[in-house]
């Protein structure tokens, strides 16, 4: 008799045991790690900016350290671009993204913006924020990168705005890439 009441209740403890000495202290539980950005990566050729490259990596580096959802880094060899960048003689121009992974785009770094001294970092970055999907704003302030000309000449700010910055967090938000196509509208941005 006293065996079928203290097997069962054995049981039991036995089971509490294992169960108590399994589990982690509450306070010893590791907290939740925040999720990660999703970050989408755009690559970008500047094989034919020639004497703009440069002009052109400064402008990577400001859209890198203005916004963080997306990321900008140079093409690996043997892997298409998604922005291409190519020097001409015309006015600088670009195609009006949001560029996706797999998509493309054209920024034409004009040698005639530089010409009539226009600083080329910002027509970098200007045209690169085409790219991102940021439309022209003008007549706009030189405060504003996407006034682009407008800015005037002596206009040498390089960094997108706090505005342009949310704009285009908003467009690489979620971070699945592809879900919305560049238009591919091509913006000339002469006065």
């Amino acid at each position: 008799m006293l065996r079928r009441i203290l097997t069962p209740l054995l049981i039991a403890l036995s089971a509490l045991a294992l169960t108590l000495v399994g589990a982690a202290p509450a306070s010893a539980a590791p907290a939740e790690q925040p999720r990660p950005l999703l970050q989408t990566v755009l690559y970008y050729d500047a094989g034919q900016a020639a004497e703009y490259a440069s002009a052109v990596s400064s402008a990577v580096s400001v859209w890198n350290s203005s916004v963080g959802n997306v990321r900008l880094e140079p093409a690996p060899a043997g892997r298409r671009a998604e922005i291409r960048i190519i020097t001409d003689n015309g006015w600088p121009r670009a195609h009006l993204g949001p560029v996706r992974p797999g998509g493309q785009v054209t920024v034409w770094m004009g040698r005639q913006g530089t010409a009539e001294g226009y600083d080329a970092v910002r027509i970098a970055a200007h045209e690169l924020g085409h790219s991102l999907g940021l439309p022209d704003v003008k007549p706009g302030p030189c405060s504003s990168l996407m006034s682009g000309s407008t800015g005037g000449v002596n206009c040498t700010v390089r960094t997108p705005n706090a505005s342009e910055r949310a704009r285009v967090e908003a467009n690489y938000g979620s971070g699945l890439a592809g879900q919305r196509a560049a238009d591919g509208q091509l913006l000339v941005d002469r006065g």
